[in-house]
């Protein structure tokens, strides 16, 4: 008896599965959901929750969030984040604060997993849109992401 049974629920689940793609190939109003990539690059917007490359956002000022506690270089599984930092002397209060000095990103070493960004408590960092990284040389995968210059946004601290 259960073999029969076992036959209905296979006939069962294909016919749903069949239904589903069925009713989206007679009703899609989207349009073509296929890209025709270097043929529109300059129009091409990849979706909201696309994980390109991880960026670290400057203000016109070039000021950045980042106060280098180094969450997301603990989060890291393989070790793609490296903050190389030091302790300056801050000019409002006289005390040492650490300030970083380079922010750097490993893009040829990162899954994609998102953890460094999930543990910011300053949302410094964010996923970009940037997903042609293919090159010849491997070295070039290594970014910093802090501009030159760059300073602690006003407001920010640890």
């Amino acid at each position: 008896m259960s073999y029969f049974s076992d036959i209905y629920k296979g006939i069962k689940t294909l016919l749903t599965g069949m239904s589903v793609t069925g009713k989206y190939f007679v009703t899609s109003r989207k349009g073509a959901i296929t890209q025709q990539y270097p043929d529109n690059r300059d129009t091409l917007q990849m979706f909201e929750r696309f994980r390109g490359e991880v960026i670290m956002p400057h203000t016109d000022d070039n000021e950045h969030r980042c106060t280098g506690c180094q969450k997301c270089e603990i989060a890291c599984p393989n070790g793609t984040i490296e903050i190389i930092w030091d302790r300056g002397i801050d000019e409002a209060t006289g005390k040492k604060k650490k300030k970083i000095d380079q922010f750097v990103y490993h893009l040829s070493m990162c899954t994609m997993c998102g953890l460094c960004i999930d543990v910011c408590p300053h949302d410094a960092i964010k996923w970009g849109q940037n997903f042609e990284n293919s090159v010849y040389d491997r070295s070039t995968l290594t970014r910093v992401l802090n501009k030159p210059g760059s300073t602690l946004m006003q407001g920010v601290e640890d």
